[in-house]
């Protein structure tokens, strides 16, 4: 075997031993807490049902409009069950979209899917926490007039998708105990969203009480609970879509 071929062959075991690695890391998961394990069982008025493209909270009366939600970078998509079955207590179809890899970036056109499948509903939002948020921001860039207002967790936009001229309603919501989508960091790319943005900052909430998945690693010490932050998380997305 000549020198070129060993090489070639140390260079392709490296990188399918560095893929695995990825794929391991990427799967690995932040796990959904009692609240959420509790909140996929569905209630009288709301049903669940899941497979592996969607998490679907359907109301069980009247369907006022839809949300798709994307989830977080590596948390379990059912982290965000307590949050998706509020909104849908409130007659609001709410799509949970499990991503590639637990990872949005590798599925931000996924809400088009979710739209296919559910045609009778006319009104659309879309919805995302942290990378999710942003891969949410990119959709909508990629395909204007698909929904009517963003809704964004513990995110925000940058110049790579600059929506400061969309046609569409925007709704941030901070915390002000945020350790990775800091205070700082939403003010400094708040240019990039519709100058008419409601912008909201939950004192004493953090990143990680977006979703119900524990603490997450350089997140800020949450000085509320979680339970608090979903009920004012909840309060704002109802009163923003209501107006």
């Amino acid at each position: 075997m000549t020198t070129k071929k060993k090489i070639g062959i140390f260079a392709l075991l490296f990188l399918l031993i560095a893929f695995s690695g990825f794929v391991a890391w990427a799967n690995n998961a932040m796990a959904a807490q009692a609240m959420a394990i509790d909140a996929m069982k569905g209630t009288q008025t709301v049903r669940v049902d899941q497979d592996h493209s969607m998490i679907v909270f359907t109301p069980l009366g009247q369907i006022h409009q839809g949300l798709i939600f994307y989830p977080g970078a590596k948390v379990d998509p059912q982290a965000y069950a307590p949050l998706a079955a509020e909104l849908a207590k409130e007659e609001i179809l709410t799509v949970i979209v499990p991503m590639p890899l637990n990872l949005a970036i590798l599925g931000s056109n996924k809400a088009l899917a979710v739209m296919e499948k559910y045609p009778e509903v006319s009104r659309w939002a879309i919805s995302g926490h942290s990378l999710g948020g942003a891969m949410a921001c990119k959709f909508v860039s990629d395909h204007p007039g698909k929904v009517e207002s963003l809704i964004l967790l513990g995110a925000y936009t940058t110049s790579n998708w600059d929506l400061s001229l969309a046609n569409l309603s925007v709704l941030s919501v901070s915390a002000s105990n945020d350790g990775l989508s800091t205070p700082e960091k939403v003010d400094k790319n708040r240019e990039f969203l519709p100058s008419d943005t409601v912008f909201f900052e939950i004192e004493g909430g953090n990143h990680a009480q977006f979703g119900d998945y524990g603490e997450q690693i350089g997140d800020g010490k949450a000085e509320i609970s979680g339970s608090e932050q979903l009920d004012i998380t909840v309060t704002q997305i109802l009163t923003f879509l209501e107006g």
